[in-house]
């Protein structure tokens, strides 16, 4: 991937340390605009990375010191850990056993009297049913945050993630299917009010007014021209990369259709980035190991639900079992859009030549 973008990074670095332009300016200007019109909002704005999205998007909206923001427990610990940020509450909930992701109505039966927020995970790549959950979420008043840190150009019946609620918030972590050369991400939203907003918490809090006016006590959280550049240079490869992903993970299914494993189920109304391909075996430990025995590389993501880890059990003291019973079972594949189809048939091989006993 970094091959195909080469020439144009190199010269667009040596324009940026020439100008002495790190922190703002033309590039993160272009780059944001390209964004928001990808993403189809009308705004976007850069941030140091997802996590302070997620913060700073909470905080914009008004949400902190005593709010509830329900949230779910299969989930990177930045979701949770950016509600705390924010000051508010985590109400971490379960999620669908099939797609193990949040429904509307595991967020409608978490609903309180305190609950201001809902941040939506758009786990692996797929994005929920976002028609119903916005729905129980204007009924209840409350603010819908989409988590796309997994997601860029995912989407739920042809509407791109990040456009599905009020404001959804990326992460460009190299790894991620848009990356960038280090931390890095953004905000998006159609409301401008919000983006100055999410924008001066982002930058210290300053006014537009004057650089030297603050008008909020807000944080340094800003996307650097180096790293813009580079997200600019990818973004025109994006919807190739995700089409192949998505080739990748057919063969996989067609492969893996008489394996004793079970692939994540992807709903039909959804488009996933797939971000990852994870398989669900009974005996994880016992098909890693055969995996490993003909190196081939496996992932887990999350051995341990977020109402799980130290930092946040204080938050929740129920058992939440699809998430629990997942986390023990959930493995990630090789998923990278130059894979190639020797190497997923060599993949599926594998699985279906470990023992059955290991992972059924």
């Amino acid at each position: 991937m970094n091959l195909e973008i080469g020439a144009q990074v190199n010269a667009s670095w040596q324009d940026i340390v020439q100008r002495a332009d790190f922190v703002g300016g033309r590039y993160v200007e272009d780059f944001e605009r390209a964004w928001a019109a990808y993403c189809g909002r009308r705004h976007a704005v850069g941030v140091g990375n997802g996590t302070d999205a997620l913060q700073l998007a909470l905080q914009a909206l008004g949400i902190g010191h005593g709010d509830e923001v329900i949230v779910p427990a299969n989930t990177f610990v930045a979701t949770a850990e950016a509600v705390v940020a924010a000051g508010a509450i985590p109400r971490f909930i379960d999620v669908d056993p099939e797609t193990l992701v949040v429904s509307a109505s595991l967020i409608e039966a978490a609903i309180t009297a305190r609950t201001a927020a809902v941040i939506v995970v758009h786990l692996y790549g797929q994005p929920p049913d976002m028609d119903a959950i916005t729905h129980v979420a204007q009924r209840a008043n409350l603010a819908v945050v989409e988590d796309a840190a997994q997601a860029h150009g995912a989407t739920w019946r042809g509407r791109k993630a990040g456009t599905l609620a009020d404001i959804g918030c990326f992460s460009f972590y190299p790894g991620k299917n848009l990356g960038a050369f280090g931390d890095a991400g953004a905000v998006v939203t159609d409301d401008s009010i919000i983006a100055e907003r999410v924008r001066s918490l982002a930058d210290h809090g300053r006014s537009a007014r004057s650089k030297h006016i603050h008008d909020f006590v807000g944080v340094n959280s800003r996307l650097d021209a180096l790293q813009a550049a580079v997200l600019s240079a990818k973004l025109a490869h994006l919807d190739a990369w995700n089409a192949a992903r998505r080739r990748i993970a057919h063969s996989y299914r067609v492969g893996l259709a008489h394996a004793a494993v079970r692939p994540v189920k992807v709903a039909e109304e959804a488009c996933s980035a797939f971000h990852l391909f994870v398989i669900r075996t009974s005996d994880r430990g016992g098909l890693r190991a055969a995996l490993a025995s003909r190196h081939i590389a496996t992932g887990i993501h999350y051995p341990l639900p977020c109402h799980k880890q130290a930092g946040l059990r204080h938050f929740s003291n129920e058992p939440l079992p699809v998430a629990e019973q997942a986390a023990e079972e959930i493995l990630s594949l090789p998923m990278f859009p130059h894979m190639t189809l020797e190497q997923v048939e060599a993949v599926c091989a594998a699985i279906m030549q470990a023992d059955p006993g290991e992972i059924i």
